[in-house]
């Protein structure tokens, strides 16, 4: 597996490159210093994983991560930093970055790594705790503006609640195969990239 690591600080990105690259599974293949070296690199080496700080000079890494999906909404970027801040974190949601975990959690880099590349999302433990309060809000939403059926808001519903589509299916006597098409057809009629935005769509608009 091929990854960048973008960190304005040296040391922390020869670090990162350091616990990366005791597993022989991981490669990286570039380092930058900068949001802008990111957006750059990915370019060059179209890697199968980003790693890179959100605070860099130049271009952050929430505006690298914009640059990024926006032209190639594939991407799978891990955004590692030593903030947990509510605005950062809401802007990460929106983007649809694959993972968002603080760099204290050095046991948890690689892993994580490894679990965005699998197709996963994944925010630290501290960062899943707030994303329910952060994504709440009173107003009602209008489902049948978009066309959404009452049994396409209840996967929404189930979506929001994080269960798996085996867990889905259960509870509404459905298929797996039919829960992933109504996934797909729900995503669709909302302009949603994934999973992660579903859900956190559903907690905004409840």
């Amino acid at each position: 597996m091929n990854l960048i690591v973008c960190d304005d600080d040296q040391l922390v990105a020869l670090s990162l490159k350091t616990i990366l690259e005791a597993d022989s599974e991981l490669a990286v293949v570039a380092s930058g210093n900068d949001g802008k070296d990111a957006v750059a690199l990915y370019e060059k080496y179209h890697p199968d994983v980003v790693l890179m700080d959100i605070q860099m000079k130049k271009m952050s890494g929430l505006c690298a991560a914009e640059e990024i999906l926006k032209k190639d909404t594939d991407a799978k970027i891990l955004l590692l930093t030593t903030f947990s801040d509510d605005e950062y974190i809401m802007k990460a949601l929106e983007l649809g970055v694959k993972g968002y975990i603080l760099k204290q959690d050095f046991n948890g880099i690689v892993p994580a790594v490894k679990a965005v590349y699998g197709g996963q999302s994944v925010f630290g433990g501290e960062i899943v705790s707030k994303i329910p309060v952060l994504t709440t809000k009173k107003e009602s939403f209008d489902y049948a503006v978009y066309d959404i059926t009452d049994k396409e808001i209840e996967v929404i519903a189930e979506v929001g609640s994080g269960k798996s589509n085996r867990e889905i299916a259960d509870a509404l006597c459905l298929s797996e195969g039919t829960v992933r098409n109504y996934i797909s057809t729900i995503l669709e009629k909302l302009s949603l990239r994934d999973r992660t935005q579903l859900a956190v769509f559903y907690l905004n608009h409840r």
